[in-house]
């Protein structure tokens, strides 16, 4: 079987986005599964939106979420280079062959041109696209413009004597378009650098691309791929168009509802291997319920044949709930080296090791790393005292003032409070005032924690310590 080689063929024009990410992945994971190469190749060749340090962050992004590539910049193969601005000659080359097999020709209509010509179509109530008028100009007059000069691109010919493009796609099944659906593409600019259509189907023959994983804003240009490749008498490679990415309310995912760059969920504290997992089920799934992978199953487990067909909802409170889940899952040297960006200066002051206890108490209540700011108060405020009048109401009940009394009464009787003793004294509590169950238990979270859920109360008491625990239930005494 020959080797399956997969691309993930970026532009520079900004960050990654998550749909980006996903189709990076798809391309990683089918390529692991195959026992293949998954390269990375940049396509500048639209040199007006190119994007300072944008080559630098996609792949920051990618080496983030651990999608590493077998060839690409930096990892020079075989098919070096891989950034399209340094390959023009390729592009020339096979435009040029094109030109003599008579499959295209230059075009010399100017902006106001194909301007006017969409007007007037619109205003014949017409699909706008090229009608090809520079198509059928006399040989004598292409070759006096050459020859003078003139402004031009190179527009490939679409064969509108075939009775349909078939793209045969690995998710979608036949796709067929008809000639009358698509225009002369243009393959070279009048900037001289290519479109994407010849250099990616160019580039993608001499890199020995054997499968193309990509969104399917790119089917109704297949087509035109298919052409090029019918044209050159080259194999045409496997083709799989993935799903959309849709907001909740089955809205295209875009920046004007949320976040879209992978690095803007990497600031947020998003854990890489959550944000992988989560977009790997964006489309794709298994025929059980499991819902957390590693990339080991995914790449066991990932097949084509399980991509739908629709939009893929981005739901954030799934990928929030999954964040949560992989925060749980670090062991305690890990979560408190992931949390260092994080953690508010006043930290500075605290031990490590205790620092590291404080974290184990609060890190189930983690969604997102940065959350660790907002779970330190009670630590570390210098007197934190109850905000909410219903439990303000609760602490002055009878019952709850009867515990509290008992629990100083038992403190001064000894030296130290620990998670060890904490349990004792709780029972001499118990003992002493006949309260047990949840009518002992609540009034002292009420107390110590100032909420009635939360953290186990005897590492909070551990951290605390005799002094800061009679502090807190002397406040609550009336």
């Amino acid at each position: 079987m020959p080797e399956t080689r997969l691309r993930f063929a970026p532009s520079p024009t900004g960050f990654l986005h998550v749909g980006g990410l996903r189709t990076a992945l798809f391309n990683y994971l089918y390529a692991r599964h195959t026992g293949g190469r998954f390269i990375l190749r940049i396509e500048d060749t639209d040199q007006s939106r190119k994007v300072e340090g944008a080559v630098e962050n996609l792949m920051e992004s990618l080496r983030w979420a651990g999608l590493d590539f077998d060839e690409g910049p930096g990892i020079e193969g075989e098919y070096a280079p891989y950034i399209q601005s340094q390959r023009l000659d390729h592009y020339r080359k096979y435009a040029q062959q094109l030109l003599d097999q008579k499959d295209a020709y230059p075009c010399f209509c100017t902006e106001t041109d194909l301007q006017q010509m969409r007007e007037e179509q619109l205003a014949r109530k017409e699909d706008t696209r090229y009608d090809g008028r520079c198509r059928h100009l006399a040989a004598d007059d292409v070759k006096a413009k050459l020859a003078a000069g003139t402004s031009h691109v190179i527009r490939m010919k679409i064969d509108h004597a075939r009775p349909a493009y078939i793209v045969n796609d690995l998710i979608r099944g036949e796709v067929h378009f008809t000639p009358d659906q698509i225009d002369d593409q243009v393959l070279i600019k009048s900037d001289g650098f290519p479109t994407y259509h010849l250099a990616n189907v160019v580039d993608d023959h001499l890199m020995k691309i054997s499968h193309v994983i990509r969104g399917e804003e790119w089917l109704p240009s297949t087509p035109k791929h298919i052409q090029l490749y019918e044209y050159f008498g080259w194999e045409i490679p496997a083709f799989a168009h993935l799903p959309l990415l849709l907001n909740t309310d089955r809205s295209k995912l875009s920046k004007r509802q949320g976040d879209v760059a992978t690095e803007d969920y990497r600031n947020k504290g998003y854990l890489p291997e959550c944000l992988i997992n989560f977009v790997a089920l964006l489309g794709w799934n298994t025929q059980d319920d499991q819902e957390i992978y590693t990339m080991a199953e995914l790449i066991a487990n990932f097949s084509l044949e399980r991509v739908g067909k629709s939009g893929a909802v981005f739901d954030t409170s799934k990928l929030n709930w999954m964040n949560q889940q992989y925060i749980k899952q670090k062991s305690a040297e890990e979560l408190f080296d992931l949390l260092q960006p994080f953690l508010p200066e006043y930290t500075n002051l605290t031990t490590p090791e205790k620092l590291q206890k404080i974290i184990q108490i609060v890190r189930d209540s983690l969604v997102t790393l940065p959350d660790i700011a907002n779970r330190l108060d009670l630590f570390y405020h210098n007197n934190p005292v109850l905000q909410s009048e219903t439990l303000i109401n609760q602490v002055k009940s009878d019952p709850y003032q009867q515990v509290y009394k008992s629990f100083v009464a038992q403190l001064e009787q000894i030296e130290t409070l620990n998670a060890e003793n904490f349990g004792q004294v709780m029972k001499s509590v118990q003992k002493e005032t006949g309260i047990k169950g949840k009518n002992l238990w609540i009034p002292m979270r009420i107390a110590i924690t100032l909420a009635e859920e939360g953290p186990d109360l005897a590492s909070v008491v551990d951290v605390f310590g005799k002094d800061r625990c009679l502090h807190m239930v002397k406040n609550v005494i009336v």
